[in-house]
């Protein structure tokens, strides 16, 4: 139990901290106006990030429930 309320605390700064690194440089980064198509490049690569990582999730699981990983345990 002890080490779960650690491991939960640790993760919580390293979130913190990363939120905190992230928010300083967005908002202490030069002027820079991104356009309509900068915009659209970033939502259509962050989707396309989404859906890859979805997917390749997704075949994880179709394989260990169908089987195909049993063989390269043994």
């Amino acid at each position: 139990m002890k080490q779960t309320i650690v491991l939960v605390i640790s993760l919580g700064l390293a979130l913190a901290a990363a939120v905190w690194g992230a928010r300083s440089i967005w908002f202490e980064g030069p002027d820079v106006e991104l356009g309509l198509h900068g915009t659209l490049a970033l939502i259509f690569c962050a989707l396309g990030i989404l859906g890859l990582g979805g997917g390749l999730m997704a075949l994880v699981f179709f394989s260990a429930r169908r089987g195909f990983d049993d063989e390269a345990r043994h």
